[in-house]
């Protein structure tokens, strides 16, 4: 645990030696204040809750997350670095974790400063805080997921755009697997098992009850498996480059 903490530190803070996070945190809040007051309607809702919010976490995730996790691994590789990293005394999982929790972090500032938002919707009238509270821990928990996919996609190549892109093709397949479109292009010659089981696969389908305030295990479960395989995936990638 201790490396783990150290690399997560040093990550973390690297996040800022450049315009990296500023920039994305700055994008985050921009494009949420449109999102929730133009696109979504807030006011004109009538209603005091956060939902005009939480509705566009997940598409402003496929491409917020994947542009500050193209960089964790596909930098590393293309400037040699990892070599360095690889000869310290910590092993891969722990670097995996590492460079996850500091990303992640960063991820959980930018939500955090989303409070005026919570502010504003508490000034103008009583909104149920345990319902936000819970979404909010709901879209930390699908942007880790997000994180997650989009780090493994960086641990393939040393192309930071090429990790950009795959990581939003992938993150794309998980959202819109549980849409109607998709759905319906499998019931021609699927049966139900298996198109619950492609509609089980998608973010959407397990945010949208957390968006309302409903932390079900099974969608909590879900994240934080979905974390854990996509980061195993890159632990398992990392050292076949390292055997190569």
């Amino acid at each position: 645990m201790r490396n783990i903490w150290i690399i997560t530190k040093r990550e973390f803070s690297s996040f800022f030696a450049t315009p990296v996070a500023y920039v994305f945190i700055a994008i985050f809040l921009m494009l949420s204040s449109i999102f929730t007051f133009f696109i979504g309607n807030l006011f004109e809702r009538g209603q005091a809750d956060l939902l005009p919010f939480f509705n566009f976490h997940p598409w402003l995730y496929l491409f917020l997350v994947p542009a500050i996790a193209m960089r964790t691994w596909a930098e590393e590789r293309k400037s040699g670095s990892i070599e360095l990293l690889m000869t310290l005394p910590v092993s891969v999982g722990e670097a995996v974790m590492g460079k996850f929790f500091a990303a992640w972090g960063v991820l959980a500032l930018a939500l955090a400063l989303t409070f005026p938002l919570w502010l504003t919707v508490s000034y103008l009238g009583a909104p149920d805080n345990g319902i936000i509270i819970a979404a909010y821990v709901g879209s930390w928990l699908m942007a880790g997921a997000f994180l997650a996919i989009s780090m493994c996609m960086s641990a393939m190549t040393k192309n930071q755009v090429v990790a950009f892109i795959l990581a939003i093709v992938v993150c794309f397949l998980f959202v819109v697997s549980g849409s109607g479109i998709v759905l319906d292009a499998f019931q021609h010659w699927a049966d139900n098992a298996v198109i619950d089981t492609v509609a089980s696969f998608s973010f959407l389908t397990h945010f949208e009850s957390m968006a309302k305030g409903v932390l079900a295990l099974n969608d909590v479960g879900y994240f934080l498996i979905t974390m854990g395989v996509w980061l195993y995936a890159s632990l398992v990638i990392i050292e076949q480059k390292k055997a190569d």
